[in-house]
């Protein structure tokens, strides 16, 4: 073999994978389109978001690179939804879209084992048997073998642009699509669909008029995404909102005759959360303004992105329907918005470790499996390597539950349900989203990292450096109490007088700034610790009363169904749950519960069935 593995793609999930599997020692070839182009934030130039957030923090917990890029590279940041519950609330930094590649290809040439080529991969090496994957094949006719393949193709597989009656072969504007792979998995038997997805014009920021639009600036307290850096001095910008109004979504009116998407030229499917501006004024036609927000694209370039208006529509059409936005009346279009349609592999073909149920030892992430936004492809790019990894170890792989991580519930739906439409993480996906917080993914999945061997020492020396402090904290405040002398400062505190200010704080009304004289120590403290413990407190019951919850989740995921199982001859279960069994492959009967359309009715069967070839393999055993 050339290489132990093989990464296809320079986004962000290959870019995770290719990190992952080279620090685990394993030589690694790194295959991209363009060098140049690595790491690139091809739409929203901003990392995190709601649920999005707790995602980078996920994957920074368990060894990814993401968070790292985006704390080197920020130029705002804020918590999203502070006023609300914990749950909710998630970090979003705005980056310098250029500094952020720049980090992420340098970061992948000084990482050892990992060897970046550029070239287009056209299809994949099969062994005799036709069932394993050996490798790839490029576009100018190279063939590199490896034992283990992650393909991470993003919305380059097959990809064409469209702005009005333009359209082309591209993955992105001005760069070539990844043509011949589509259609080499597709004839190897792998089922693909199209989907679409969009993005808005960028204009010049000197055109602009900033007065006319409202300012968003980033907290004042900057914190880093990594918990692995104590603090960010990055320089902040601000954003600005500006809205549509009737002039625009008349404009838009009387040119939907031009857009290839009410056109029929597109076939795919886009996303229903994030609609291109066509989509809100056909889909709402009572609103009569949609918020844009108009963001920076770096420190060094006068290029703003238009948050929340993308469009396909002809270039003219575009600067038309743009001027009459509040602020943009002499705006200067520097790039066009434009829809992307692309091949992607249904997920449902991937087992959970994200390995091809067709091809042993080939792997998929990122866009290639339905998803969109970057940090959904990071975390997949992340467990595609790191199970990659343990395959080249012949250990079981790592999959995670939808109890520990929005990274589990990211993979369990894709390889359950599927997707006919771009995949986006939201809060209300996960079932135990209150045990989810962005705050506390490195204490939920930092030990995996240890274990894997992707946490450098001074990685661990933080970790366990926190997880001490929180518990002095608590401590701290198991220990002293809200005594008369406090009470004066802050009224909030009358009602708990006598008690020890653990059990104050869980009152809604009081917070760990009411305790600087009853607990001066706190000041020692990080911040991002002191809101930790503060959650934690707060929110103790709730989570008490979610972990029973869980407890009956993992009940089901503990009865695991053998590999192989025999649906065909499974007694007492419809034949139709037995198809979608059959198909998905459920590795649990709480994986196989969670399959659409499959009856609750046929899960008890199931159940008794593993429990019945269980006890006779036990009674054999005996024997």
């Amino acid at each position: 073999m050339d290489f132990d593995a093989i990464v296809v793609g320079g986004g962000h999930a290959g870019i995770e994978a290719g990190l992952a599997l080279a620090r685990l020692n394993y030589s690694t070839l790194f295959i991209t389109q363009s060098l140049d182009t690595i790491g690139r934030l091809s739409c929203n130039p901003a990392v995190g978001g709601l649920s999005k957030g707790n995602i980078v923090r996920e994957v920074d917990a368990l060894g990814g690179e993401m968070a790292r890029l985006i704390d080197g590279s920020m130029i705002q940041f804020r918590i999203l939804n502070r006023s609300r519950g914990p749950a909710v609330q998630s970090p979003r930094a705005q980056a310098d879209k250029n500094l952020y590649s720049k980090l992420a290809k340098m970061t992948l040439e000084k990482q050892d084992n990992l060897q970046l080529f550029q070239d287009t991969v056209v299809d994949i090496l099969e062994d005799s048997t036709g069932h394993k994957c050996e490798g790839v094949v490029t576009e100018r006719g190279r063939i590199f073998r490896s034992r283990v393949v992650v393909l991470t193709t993003g919305t380059f597989m097959e990809g064409r642009i469209f702005i009005g009656a333009f359209n082309q072969s591209s993955g992105r504007l001005g760069e070539p699509a990844a043509v011949g792979l589509g259609t080499a998995l597709r004839q190897k038997g792998y089922t693909l669909g199209r989907l679409k997805t969009g993005t808005p014009a960028r204009v010049k920021k000197s055109s602009l008029d900033f007065s006319q639009m409202e300012e968003q600036p980033g907290d004042e307290l900057m914190q880093p995404f990594s918990f692995f850096r104590e603090k960010s001095d990055r320089p902040q910008l601000s954003c600005h909102i500006t809205y549509t109004n009737k002039k625009t979504h008349d404009i838009i009116r009387a040119h939907m005759h031009e857009s290839p998407l009410y056109g029929g030229e597109i076939v795919g499917t886009g996303p229903r959360y994030c609609p291109s501006i066509e989509d809100k004024v056909v889909r709402f036609p009572d609103r009569e303004r949609h918020q844009v927000f108009v963001e920076p694209e770096g420190l060094d370039t006068e290029e703003m992105y238009l948050n929340g208006i993308s469009s396909s529509l002809p270039e003219i059409v575009q600067e038309e329907f743009l001027r009459t936005l509040p602020g943009l009346a002499n705006l200067e279009i520097m790039r066009p918005g434009y829809a992307v349609e692309y091949d992607y592999i249904d997920p449902m073909q991937l087992l959970p470790s994200l390995e091809s149920k067709r091809h042993e030892g080939l792997f998929m992430a990122g866009q290639t499996n339905g998803t969109s936004g970057y940090e959904e492809a990071a975390a997949q790019g992340l467990m595609a390597g790191i199970n990659a990894a343990m395959k080249l170890q012949g250990k079981a792989p790592l999959v995670l539950s939808r109890a520990e991580a929005y990274t589990g519930v990211l993979i369990d739906d894709l390889v359950t349900l599927g997707t006919k439409e771009p995949y986006r993480m939201f809060t209300s996906r996960a079932e135990y989203r209150l045990s989810l917080r962005h705050d506390d993914a490195d204490q939920r999945l930092f030990p995996y990292a240890e274990q894997l061997g992707l946490a450098t020492e001074q990685m661990e020396d933080l970790f366990h450096k926190k997880k001490n402090g929180l518990e002095e904290i608590k401590e701290l405040l198991r220990q002293r109490r809200v005594s008369g002398c406090y009470l004066r400062k802050h009224e909030n505190l009358i009602p708990h007088e006598g008690k020890n200010c653990y059990m104050a704080l869980k009152d809604p009304h009081v917070n760990l700034s009411h305790m600087d004289e009853a607990v001066p120590e706190l000041e020692n403290y990080p911040p991002a610790w002191l809101d930790h413990v503060e959650l934690d407190v707060k929110y103790e019951g709730y989570v008490a009363r979610q972990e029973r919850q869980v407890a009956r989740f993992k009940k089901m995921e503990n009865i695991l169904i053998p590999e192989g199982f025999d649906y065909s001859a499974a007694e007492g279960i419809s034949m139709e749950s037995r198809e979608k069994m059959k198909t998905i492959q459920p590795r649990s009967v709480g994986q196989a519960s969670r399959i659409s359309g499959v009856r609750s009715s046929d899960i008890a069967v199931l159940t008794v069935l593993l429990n019945q070839g269980r006890n006779r393999s036990i009674n054999n055993a005996d024997k």
